[in-house]
């Protein structure tokens, strides 16, 4: 193991700063659905202030996860590889629509949990000229019926696109299969998505993060005998890794 000082350093303290707006978007969330304000919805229950504080934090840095996405991560080259019918789990603020490649594109059906997200998505869709390809669903991609009725059944789907989506979903090896039900023969799954690291102190210092994603991911791609390999792309130090 090389200790790389600085580089731990770095990668180990990083994160504390979207940890720290993570708390004022708490306190912030909480504050106006107090006095009334903007955030006021937040107050109707546990869920929705939740959704609404999550919404705050990640829009006030997506700035920062649109930079990493763009200068350190294979994201800017995995994403335009979807085609035909796809499937977009989580768009979030629709920082994957700039990287579609329109010609290669049937329809695309993003299923947005969070409804917060739904109008910066809608405009996102409008800029990068999407809006004759791109359907919003705003709901749970285990809502089978609302799949449904946009065309998204069994053996329908070409692409499945998950960016940093799966390490959050409550069962993955339930979400994975029903993922893979949907693709047609062939069809092809891409994802960018956390895992633990191979680094043994890097392990101790992400204690929290245990979900191992791509196991999961493995399991189900070759369940049909169809061999298809992952690679790390950001180094073993860095408190969360990636597969692609």
């Amino acid at each position: 193991m090389q200790w790389q000082i600085l580089d731990r350093f770095r990668n180990y303290t990083d994160p504390w700063r979207p940890l720290s707006y993570a708390v004022w978007a708490v306190y912030a969330t909480a504050r106006d659905a107090l006095l009334g304000g903007r955030g006021s919805g937040a107050a109707r229950s546990p869920a929705s202030f939740k959704e609404s504080a999550f919404y705050l934090w990640f829009k006030t840095i997506n700035h920062h996860f649109i930079e990493i996405e763009s200068t350190r991560t294979p994201v800017p080259q995995l994403v335009p590889q979807a085609s035909g019918l796809v499937l977009e789990l989580g768009p979030g603020m629709g920082n994957q629509l700039r990287r579609f490649d329109k010609s290669k594109l049937t329809r695309v059906v993003g299923v947005e949990s969070n409804a917060h997200f739904a109008p910066d998505i809608l405009l996102e869709v409008k800029e990068r000229g999407l809006e004759d390809v791109y359907e919003l669903l705003t709901g749970s991609v285990d809502d089978r019926g609302a799949l449904e009725r946009r065309g998204i059944v069994a053996g329908s789907v070409d692409t499945v696109l998950s960016i940093q989506v799966l390490c959050s979903v409550p069962d993955p090896e339930a979400t994975m299969r029903e993922l893979y039900g949907l693709l047609k023969p062939g069809g092809r799954l891409i994802f960018w998505e956390h895992h633990r690291s191979s680094d043994w102190l890097t392990v101790a210092m992400q204690c929290w993060l245990t979900r191992v994603t791509p196991p999961s991911l493995v399991v189900h791609s070759c369940s049909d005998g169809d061999d298809r390999s992952m690679e790390p792309n950001l180094e073993p130090i860095h408190r969360l890794p990636h597969d692609a």
